[in-house]
């Protein structure tokens, strides 16, 4: 493989799915995730770890704090402020045990609305645009818009049009998530259960959420996400425990 554009041509080539792990990549494709709230990063980790092994540059915007998704209390906090330091926190040990330089982290702050989704509106919409000119990524890792959950569509109407209006060249790669409704299976990576165990650990870096699930769903956010994990390889029909997901989408002359 060449070149970044004779990649991306060959995402859209042929049978579908595709094996990540048997493609070629370019080491110098840049990629961007742009996460609604702090551990939708941590939701795709593994295929993450395979393309910082790879060499790729990788940045990381999360676009909400996402305070309100922190139990009154948690860690003794009590004010919205608190609880968004919190979860900044947790994203920010996370990050460091998966490896990824401080300085791609970023926090846009998006305004929220009651649920601590980003809200619509033309300042928010700016701050994206914003970031994604900033760094011009060749691939854009995001949640599919096809979701029950209120900040991955709104995340994903904010890309497109930033896309769409900038003219922008690159490819989308949506994931999978535990309240995705529908989507296709366009390109998979798989992973083992050591691998699940290193995922794990990710995950419970989000102690907030770990004990919220605890509480709420009986079961921690590590197994939230690890399930899901579990029943896509099973959809999927591979000789592998688990496996993370994408929908692919191209826009412009896909770099």
């Amino acid at each position: 493989m060449n070149s970044i554009h004779e990649f991306a041509a060959e995402l859209f080539s042929g049978t579908r799915p595709l094996f990540l792990h048997t493609l070629l990549i370019p080491a110098r494709m840049s990629i961007a995730v742009l996460a609604p709230h702090p551990d939708d990063f941590d939701a795709i980790g593994v295929t993450m770890r395979f393309f910082r092994d790879n060499g790729n540059r990788i940045d990381v915007a999360v676009l909400t704090s996402g305070g309100s998704g922190v139990e009154d209390g948690f860690g003794g906090s009590f004010t919205a402020a608190a609880k968004e330091a919190l979860r900044e926190g947790e994203q920010r040990a996370s990050c460091r045990f998966f490896g990824l330089p401080e300085s791609r982290l970023s926090f846009l702050h998006l305004a929220e609305d009651e649920h601590g989704h980003p809200s619509s509106g033309a300042l928010n919409l700016e701050r994206v645009r914003a970031y994604l000119i900033e760094k011009r990524p060749h691939f854009v890792f995001l949640p599919h818009g096809n979701d029950t959950n209120a900040g991955h569509q709104r995340t994903y109407t904010f890309f497109k049009q930033v896309v769409e209006e900038e003219h922008l060249s690159l490819v989308a790669c949506l994931n999978r998530d535990p309240k995705t409704i529908a989507m296709r299976h366009d390109l998979y990576s798989v992973f083992d259960a050591e691998a699940a165990e290193w995922k794990g650990q990710l995950l419970r870096f989000h102690q907030s959420q770990h004990q919220r699930n605890l509480n709420t769903r009986h079961h921690g956010f590590d197994e939230r996400i690890l399930s899901i994990n579990r029943q896509t390889a099973r959809e999927l029909g591979i000789d592998a425990p688990y496996a993370e997901v994408f929908e692919l989408e191209r826009f412009g002359q896909a770099v």
